[in-house]
Order: structure tokens, then C-alpha cells, then sequence
């Protein structure tokens, strides 16, 4: 998969091998590569200089970033090409292979951000990128960032679960809402979504121990924020199993979480994020 995103990324240019954890895992290749950069700028800060009024916005770089799943090669050219026609004929292996490649990038841009002990470090989304490949390519190819063949994937024109899910809750609306004072948010929303984010990016650790704590911060400050029977109806399971987001946060300060304990994550993640949904919706 390749991203073509507008700007620059805290990842230096480069080729970074990533492993998956134990014995045998699987090898992906990251290829950063940055078109358009500027100048790094000088040791000593310019002095602030007159703008023009009309002056037009200055061009962007353009960083490409190629994620290489170089742990499956194709015997030849002849089977790449039958898998990239059957990829790109089958919506639902097109979005694991983005979701692949995007994670690989969120995984480099956690790391960059853990190593750098930067707290502002963001992740990304595919849709952030302004185009969007998926094809092969010999190893030399791969490695530069290029292709022996390739299609462009439309990633903002599928009608995903989640993109449903955003345009149902309006986020425009809240976002004025919350920055022209009409509304705040609760800590318990920021706390659950970095929660998901770990999950989904794998950090099961994490995910636990934020979970902790945002259920907690959940179940003090939406007890009786709706009268609906679903949201009575959740907050009391929440409650009843509170206990069991403790002792996996427990587990997680000890190390890996087993699959009981993981699943157990996921399935209160899933019913907190079910009640702040259902707020949102029936709050209009």
C-alpha cells in the first residue's frame, strides 16, 4: 500500500523494517519518502519579516510512504498480477489491505513519538492521504517506494461502518457547540478514545489501563444523562462489571494481557462507546 500525504511527517526519510512480536513474525518495510520539503532551517531563528496582505499559501511537501508486506512474496510476476486483480475487485480486501498499510505508518508514528517523548505525537487515517495505491513490485521497487503495477484506491467513497457512524453523530455541530461554549465534553470521551486507538493499533496494555480509568470517569459523570431503557440498561452492566476493567488493567501493569482478558476489553470498550453513542444520537 502506498499514502501520498500532504506535509511532512515526524518520521525522517528512510526504509524501516518492522517486525511483529515472537518467533517467526511476520516482516513489513516502511518507506518514508518527502518531495517539496523546505530548507531545514538555520541554527539561529530569522527575525519576524513583513507579509504581504494577499500573499498565497505556500506550497506543501508531499510525503509518500510505501508499507511492504515483505513477509508474503509472490513466486513471480504472473501471481502477483492475479492477486492485485482479485484485490481490487473485492471492496472488503481492499480496506484490510489499507487498514494494513495505515497501521504499519501509526505503528512508526507511535514508536517516533514514544522515542522522542513527544505527547502532541498524532496518528492518521487514510482518508488524510490525498491518494491512495494498492499494487507490487519487485523487492528493488518496493524499496524505493515504486511499483511494477498499481491502482488507486478510493478510500473516502465507501459507505463504512464508521463513516456512518460520524455523519449519525453530527460532528460538525458538536464541534461548534463545544468550542463556542454551548456544550463541553466529558473526560471520560478522551480517555475512551485513546483507549481505542491502543486498541486497534494492538497496545493491549494500554488500551487496558485506559479503559480503567475511563469507565470510571464514565460511570460518575453519565449515571442520568438519558432516560432511555438502553442507557439504564448499559450503565448497569458497566457497573456490574467494572471489576473485571480493574483486574485487567492489574494484568496489564504485569505484562500481556491472555485472550480472556483481552476480550473482556474489548467487550466493555464496545458497550462504553455504545452509551456515549447513544447520547449523542438522542441528544440530537
Amino acid at each position: 500500500m502506498q499514502f501520498e500525504l500532504p506535509g511532512a511527517l515526524p518520521l525522517p526519510d528512510g526504509r524501516y523494517l518492522a517486525r511483529e512480536e515472537g518467533e517467526g513474525g511476520a516482516q513489513r518495510v516502511l518507506v518514508v519518502e518527502t518531495t517539496g520539503a523546505p530548507p531545514a532551517p538555520g541554527r539561529r531563528r530569522r527575525r519576524p519579516k513583513q507579509a504581504a496582505p494577499d500573499v498565497e499559501p505556500a506550497p506543501l511537501p508531499l510525503t509518500r510512504v510505501t508499507a511492504v508486506r515483505a513477509h508474503e512474496p509472490f513466486g513471480d510476476e504472473e501471481e502477483a498480477g492475479a492477486w492485485l486483480s482479485a484485490a481490487i475487485g473485492d471492496e472488503d480486501a481492499v480496506d484490510a489491505a489499507v487498514a494494513e498499510g495505515i497501521a504499519l505508518l501509526n505503528r512508526a508514528l507511535h514508536a517516533q513519538a514514544v522515542a522522542g517523548a513527544d505527547p502532541l505525537g498524532a496518528e492518521l487515517s487514510a482518508e488524510s492521504a490525498a491518494t491512495v495505491r494498492i499494487g507490487y513490485g519487485s523487492g528493488e521497487q518496493v524499496a524505493a517506494g515504486r511499483f511494477a503495477a498499481a491502482h488507486e484506491v478510493d478510500v473516502r467513497g465507501s459507505a463504512s461502518r464508521r463513516r456512518r457512524r460520524e455523519e449519525e453523530l453530527r460532528p460538525q455541530e458538536r464541534l461548534a457547540a463545544i468550542l463556542g461554549g454551548r456544550e463541553r465534553f466529558d473526560a471520560c470521551e478522551t480517555l475512551l478514545l485513546r483507549a481505542r486507538a491502543d486498541l486497534d493499533a494492538g497496545r493491549r496494555r494500554e488500551a487496558a489501563l485506559q479503559l480503567r480509568i475511563g469507565l470510571e470517569a464514565l460511570l460518575t459523570e453519565l449515571p442520568g444523562a438519558l432516560t432511555d431503557p438502553g442507557h439504564k440498561e448499559d450503565m448497569a452492566t458497566l457497573e456490574s462489571r467494572r471489576k473485571e476493567a480493574g483486574e485487567a488493567a492489574n494484568d496489564a501493569i504485569r505484562g500481556e494481557l491472555d485472550v480472556e482478558r483481552e476480550q473482556q476489553v474489548r467487550e466493555l470498550l464496545v458497550l462504553c462507546e455504545r452509551v456515549l453513542r447513544r447520547r449523542r444520537v438522542l441528544r440530537g
